[in-house]
């Protein structure tokens, strides 16, 4: 099949490369003349475990391609995919210019008869406003598809060949029927192709986020009360997850969700409800929730060390959102770095990926560095924000011989806190009733 992916971002390139991997042709079109030059070079704008060497090989075998070039893209296809940005309004609304933009775009370059699917996370009815724009731009008959994505950064090219559900939103059994035909090498183990109309499509990855982004923060709720109470959240995690309505996922307490989709998600949600003229207050409760842990790890510093954080040195590691990825984008390490250097603190950041991002983000905020002990050294303490592998089981004795004082804050909860006391550090978990000292 012959497609039309507009927009190279996450959700584009990994769509219109996964989209190649199964042995279909793709032009993935975007108007950043450089972005392009970079992708037909090979360079890939993000990182993403097992993305660029798809590219290399799709591109290599001629099924992938990148172009500036939206018109001569669409003659000839037969489905065309909108993957562009929908960033947040300061009411946390969608902001849909983009969107906009390309379906008119579309309509005006048609040659034939099209289905225009819309992979971007946007607001109910966004379908029906895409099918009036392009309609009005053009003489023929178009589709306009909701199909939301579902994938998680660091495991996107798993979330794409092997899904969990795909949700496919039309009201056309011919647009059905093609994208049927499309995904059935996806869905070849049983999993659920799901047809429904736009609106419900469009709601489904909203409402799916959402309740993703409560149970983080139902349980970081739990974990503060837990500290207060003396008990511990990983033993009631797993209690609450044994419960088979429960389920173990997304109970892991830390500093906060962040990324691209949670945060946005969730306020556009909660933008769309008051636009009705009703509310959804658990969704406003836990975006508040979130805002709140992501400093919880900075006041356990103060509380720690002091108000006055003047002349002290703090290493971070884990500076992304998320591990396995390099987006800043809302990451909690950004309030925590902002804290503490708001307080006199000097901060030290490393990150395996993100540092780049990092300095686009926080500037001269903090300090970089490439090696995680690098960081560490000379640090009144360590703080353990992103779970990358690489920090799971690092070098104790080595961390106490490079700090200052030996206290560590694991906010993502990984290192086993009788160890790190044995090794003589001293450990501040997140919901662990109390903290524990080495020696």
């Amino acid at each position: 099949m012959r497609i039309t992916v507009v927009g190279t971002g996450y959700v584009g390139l990994v769509t219109g490369t996964c989209f190649a991997e199964s042995g279909n042709t793709v032009t993935c079109v975007d108007h950043d003349i450089s972005k392009v030059e970079r992708l037909r070079a090979g360079e890939i704008p993000i990182y993403e475990p097992g993305l660029e060497e798809l590219v290399e090989r799709n591109t290599n075998s001629g099924r992938l391609s990148f172009s500036t070039d939206l018109a001569a893209a669409i003659d000839g296809t037969e489905v065309a995919f909108i993957a562009v940005g929908t960033p947040q309004c300061p009411d946390g609304s969608c902001d849909l210019s983009a969107v906009r933009a390309v379906a008119k775009e579309i309509g005006n370059a048609m040659t034939a008869p099209l289905v225009v699917v819309n992979k971007s996370t946007v607001p109910v009815g966004t379908s029906r406003l895409v099918q009036e724009i392009i309609s009005s731009n053009t003489s023929y008959s178009v589709n306009v598809v909701s199909n939301p994505e579902f994938l998680k950064e660091g495991a996107a090219i798993d979330d794409f060949m092997k899904p969990d559900r795909v949700v496919i939103g039309t009201d056309s059994d011919t647009a059905a029927a093609l994208m049927r035909e499309l995904y059935s090498p996806y869905v070849r183990t049983g999993k659920p192709l799901l047809i429904m109309e736009p609106a419900s499509a469009e709601m489904t990855k909203y409402a799916a986020n959402a309740m993703l982004a409560t149970k983080i923060s139902f349980i970081n709720d739990i974990a503060r009360l837990c500290e207060i109470v003396g008990a511990n959240v990983s033993k009631v995690r797993q209690g609450m997850g044994s419960d088979r309505r429960i389920g173990p996922h997304f109970l892991f307490p830390g500093v906060g969700y962040g990324g691209s989709c949670f945060p946005k998600d969730v306020r556009a949600l909660s933008a769309l409800a008051k636009e009705h003229g009703t509310t959804l207050d658990i969704l406003d409760a836990v975006d508040a929730v979130n805002d709140r842990q992501k400093k919880f790890l900075a006041e356990k510093v103060v509380e720690r060390f002091g108000e006055d954080l003047s002349g002290r040195v703090f290493a971070i590691w884990g500076l992304a959102f998320k591990p396995r990825t390099d987006d800043m984008r809302e990451a909690p390490s950004i309030v925590i770095a902002e804290e503490l250097v708001r307080r006199g603190a000097t901060v030290h950041g490393h990150d395996p990926e993100a540092i780049t991002n990092a300095r686009e983000e926080l500037g001269d905020l903090i300090e970089y560095f490439e090696h995680p002990y690098e960081a560490v050294s000379g640090a009144s303490a360590l703080l353990l924000v992103t779970e990358w592998n690489e920090y799971r089981r690092p070098e104790f004795d080595r961390l106490k011989d490079l700090l200052i004082e030996p206290v560590v804050f694991d906010g993502r909860n990984i290192w086993n806190a009788e160890m790190t006391v044995k090794h003589g550090l001293e450990y501040h978990g997140i919901g662990s009733g109390s903290s524990q000292d080495g020696d």
